[in-house]
């Protein structure tokens, strides 16, 4: 359970670090050079799965994940 647990760190650690890294630097200079420009908002509606969809999909996902590590237990 241990090894598995500081895999999974490592992973997450991992993943975030290539984020981190692929995000690009702040440049101030660019920001304050942009010209102003008036722009309208229009909703759209966002093609996806609902809410309800994607809070059963990630419910039924953390009681599989609970399980795996029950039994690995």
């Amino acid at each position: 359970m241990r090894r598995q647990l500081v895999s999974l760190t490592l992973a997450g650690l991992a993943s975030i670090a290539t984020v981190a890294a692929g995000s690009p630097a702040v440049d101030d200079n660019a920001a304050a050079a942009a010209p102003t420009v008036a722009v309208q908002r229009v909703s759209l509606p966002v093609p996806g799965l609902r809410d309800e969809a994607t809070m059963v999909l990630v419910g039924t996902a953390l009681i599989a994940l609970a399980a795996a590590v029950r039994r690995a237990a």
